[in-house]
């Protein structure tokens, strides 16, 4: 019996300890907005950083205005901006419609010229680049600064892969999904386009 017993009471120990390991895993809840939207955690996160990240590539966007750049390099500028100013507005108006708070950036009027603020962002979040970086590549003049840029951009676009990937994973809410996948496809393409001018 006493053998008996000491098995049972390893087993439920063993029992105990997995339970609790699983208690240490990410919560992932599902939640439903006033307007019925049905999303999760990870579609929460993917908005709330996808914002910021965004509004990163805008501000080495916008170093890039008043320089002599290539044509194609010009063109990618314009092409960044085209579609990720709108994803930063898709992206806000799901926050907003879920009564989750829409995250302050480098971009707002408030700091529009502190390259400061993703300070913290830039060690948690894939492909930021730091304040230090920011301030370097604005002082790199002519093909230093054209290169310098084409290589960050590279390095940011992966991250953004990254958390779309994540998204694509975890995510529930199918409009995050969608974007999820059309920002790892477009960005993909971009990678390649910006390889090739380095490679020029």
């Amino acid at each position: 019996m006493p053998k008996t017993r000491s098995i049972i009471t390893a087993i439920i120990a063993t029992l105990l300890l997995v339970a609790g390991c699983g208690n240490d895993e990410p919560d992932n809840e599902t939640h439903t907005g006033a307007n019925g939207d049905e999303f999760n955690d990870a579609d929460i996160a993917f908005a709330t950083d996808m914002i910021p990240h965004h509004a990163q590539a805008l501000a080495m966007v916008d170093l890039t205005m008043g320089r002599n750049l290539d044509p194609a390099v010009q063109k990618l500028t314009d092409d960044i901006r085209g579609a990720q100013a709108p994803e930063i507005e898709q992206m806000s108006g799901w926050l907003r419609d879920w009564d989750e708070p829409i995250p302050e950036t480098m971009r707002d009027h408030a700091h529009g010229d502190d390259m400061t603020m993703d300070e913290d962002m830039a060690s948690d979040m894939p492909g930021m680049m730091s304040a230090d970086e920011m301030r370097e590549l604005a002082k790199a003049r002519g093909d230093e600064f054209q290169t310098m840029w084409l290589e960050m951009m590279i390095d940011h676009h992966e991250g953004a892969i990254e958390m779309a990937q994540a998204e694509q994973t975890d995510g529930t809410f199918q409009p995050a999904i969608d974007l999820a996948e059309s920002i790892e496809k477009s960005q993909q393409a971009e990678i390649a386009k910006m390889e090739t001018l380095l490679d020029s």
